[in-house]
């Protein structure tokens, strides 16, 4: 046999090979939004036929969110679906439709809760009345992340479901939306029926059905342009790189609204709904983000070095609750101390420990106030030296990737990183001379 056809059979199928994992990358949709990360996050929907009687289903729907550090903040989620047939819900616990809806068809004392044929539902406020309230409802549509609070991470409501005279079984709903920018929701899928205990654990119940709908996160979706920003300095650089500019947007760009010192924007004077995300407008700055994480080196000790992290609201309408940053660093495995922060690291691959979360502690410094002399929160953090990795040198001690709520912020190029001193370098290089220099007089 010919040598070189026979290593051109084998590069012919290395190269389908290729294309074959190719063609099957691009059929994956950049809407899909996995996250190395977090590959697990979504949040699930899930709908539990209760029982079905005369003509009427009553029905539990429970939110969870399963993401590690990415969570629901005000004004909260608006689920919508669309019924299959003309179904209307007749009561609700624990959550409200915005819309009642045309009822004109039923008579009678009491018309049902909502008619809509795509009813948009809501959660409830804390202090609701209780006669209107259900089991794990009430937060204001707010559901915290799993690292920061599970026990916050879920909501559930009821609601009594009917139709028309000739309403008879019960059909899942479809087109489900949670009123969140940038989630996706895929179709509902029966699993096995939910189980409750009762009588204190000794017996369980459980639905008649179950389906499942899974929604899941894309920054690409949520927005046409970042939300943050990233600039870093060194205590041994006198230079402070900043945000690049441009980051978010640009001055002077289409959409692009911002506030110069000392003007006062006429959207303060006007109304907002307190259920509806305020629109985003900015101190102007070169970067044009909402949101500034800077990174400085600050103390370098013998066996330790510190950091301090300090973010920056530019948003001059929105306070951030429940605010989180996620950050990646090879020497996270080696944190002893974090002050004013909580942290929490996200090694979810096994022995990789270099990625780490961190948030506000309750009723200190939790919420990130808007744009002002309060809009700012900071911590600082002790790190030991990792011998054989640690250094100054090369921007090693910067972090390789932030994110804020979830979203990747901009970080500046490598090249415009903080170096080290020349003289600083050649010192270095001297001792190393000298020595090896007392090593090869003692060894000759």
């Amino acid at each position: 046999m010919n040598p070189f056809l026979f290593v051109g059979h084998r590069s012919m199928g290395l190269v389908l090979i290729l294309i074959f994992f190719l063609s099957l990358i691009s059929s994956i949709s950049p809407s899909y939004g996995f996250d190395p990360l977090d590959p697990h996050a979504n949040i699930t929907i899930t709908w539990d036929l209760l029982q079905s009687v005369s003509g009427t289903n009553d029905v539990r729907v429970s939110l969870y969110n399963f993401q590690l550090y990415r969570h629901v903040e005000v004004p909260g989620w608006k689920l919508n679906w669309d019924w299959v047939g003309n179904e209307v819900i007749w009561g609700m616990w624990g959550a409200e439709a915005t819309e009642q809806g045309n009822c004109s068809v039923f008579r009678g004392s009491q018309l049902p809760h909502c008619c809509e044929k795509s009813p948009v539902i809501i959660d409830l406020m804390p202090g609701a009345p209780y006669n209107m309230q259900s089991q794990n409802c009430c937060k204001g549509g707010v559901l915290s992340s799993m690292k920061q609070d599970p026990s916050r991470s879920g909501a559930t409501f009821q609601m009594n479901v009917g139709g028309h005279a000739d309403y008879s079984n019960f059909v899942m709903p479809e087109n489900f939306t949670l009123g969140l920018p940038g989630y996706t929701c895929g179709n509902a899928y029966e699993v096995q029926p939910s189980r409750y205990p009762a009588d204190g654990g000794r017996r369980w119940t459980q639905a008649l059905s179950t389906w499942n709908v899974t929604c899941i996160y894309s920054q690409f979706i949520s927005s046409a342009t970042p939300k943050c920003c990233v600039s870093l300095s060194a205590f041994y650089n006198d230079t402070i790189v900043p945000c690049p500019k441009c980051s978010c947007r640009c001055q002077g760009q289409p959409g692009a609204t911002c506030v110069k010192p000392g003007e006062i924007p006429s959207m303060l004077e006007q109304v907002h709904d307190p259920n509806e995300e305020p629109p985003s407008i900015v101190r102007c700055s070169q970067h044009m983000c909402p949101i500034r994480v800077h990174w400085h080196v600050k103390e370098s000790y013998k066996q330790y070095w510190r950091v301090k992290m300090t973010v920056t609201n530019h948003n001059i309408l929105k306070n951030y609750s429940q605010w989180n940053l996620v950050v990646l660093h090879p020497n996270l495995k080696s944190l002893t101390q974090v002050f004013s922060f909580n942290y929490s690291p996200l090694n979810q691959y096994g022995i990789i420990n270099d990625t780490g979360m961190f948030w506000g502690i309750e009723y200190y410094n939790d919420m990130l106030l808007q744009a002002g002399k309060s809009g700012n929160v900071q911590t600082e953090m002790l790190l030991r030296k990792d011998p054989g990795i640690f250094t100054f040198r090369e921007g090693w001690a910067f972090p390789r990737k932030i994110s804020f709520n979830g979203d990747e912020c901009v970080m500046p190029p490598p090249d415009d990183y903080p170096r080290l001193p020349n003289n600083a370098y050649r010192k270095f290089i001297s001792s190393y001379i000298a020595i090896l220099s007392l090593l090869l007089v003692v060894v000759f």
